[in-house]
């Protein structure tokens, strides 16, 4: 499979490069800055710079022509504002979601956040922004004519995978590995188990396949 990932070199999008490669799937890293290629290269990816803050419908529908699969890991970053939060978070999930619709690419993976739905309205904290961006995002993706999944982990680390975890509509906070989430991308990739599934995933007891096809329909 040819699975573009927005977000291409953040640390889960650059372990599921890896995990896809090594499964002998072709990954492809969007990237918005040329200098991060080689690092989408060693991942075992294909870089391709495309910057989807400025970038328009039918540019990002057309670099995504021949792909089997979008992967939207992107996110504007711990230190970005509010206003960045909404263009990328937000803005930047639902522009990759309506040019895979246009490029007729039907399969897309969201890695959203645990408690997006719970987020404060009235308040103009970042992280509330943050979460705000999450679930308008999740909520848009869940519209459109897509073969979606959305993956809401708890508090990410980068602790050695143990491809073990807890899912569910909503699980007790917790955090899991960016590795175990990777792993997760690729299951429900090579896997329709999750198709139109949102779910939120810590650590836990349970083999992430047997998880995932213990999901309940909503």
């Amino acid at each position: 499979m040819r699975i573009l990932i927005a977000g291409g070199h953040g640390k889960i999008a650059l372990l599921l490069s890896r995990q896809l490669a090594d499964a002998g799937h072709e990954p492809v890293g969007i990237i918005r800055n040329p200098a991060q290629a080689a690092d989408i290269r060693a991942a075992g990816a294909v870089p391709l710079v495309l910057d989807l803050e400025h970038s328009t419908i039918d540019q990002v529908a057309a670099a995504l022509a021949g792909a089997d699969a979008t992967v939207f890991a992107a996110g504007a970053g711990a230190n970005s504002n509010a206003d960045r939060k909404l263009m990328l978070d937000r803005d930047g999930a639902i522009l990759l979601a309506d040019a895979s619709v246009r490029a007729g690419v039907r399969r897309m993976i969201v890695v959203s956040s645990m408690g997006a739905d719970g987020f404060d309205a009235d308040s103009d904290d970042v992280f509330q922004i943050y979460l705000r961006a999450k679930s308008e995002a999740d909520a848009a993706v869940r519209q459109r004519e897509l073969d979606w999944t959305i993956v809401r982990p708890g508090a990410l680390t980068d602790e050695e995978p143990t491809a073990l975890v807890t899912v569910g509509k909503t699980v007790d906070r917790g955090s899991i590995a960016r590795a175990d989430v990777a792993a997760i991308i690729l299951a429900l990739l090579v896997d329709v188990s999750g198709v139109g599934r949102q779910f939120e995933v810590i650590s836990g007891q349970t083999p992430i396949t047997e998880a995932l096809a213990a999901l309940p329909l909503d």
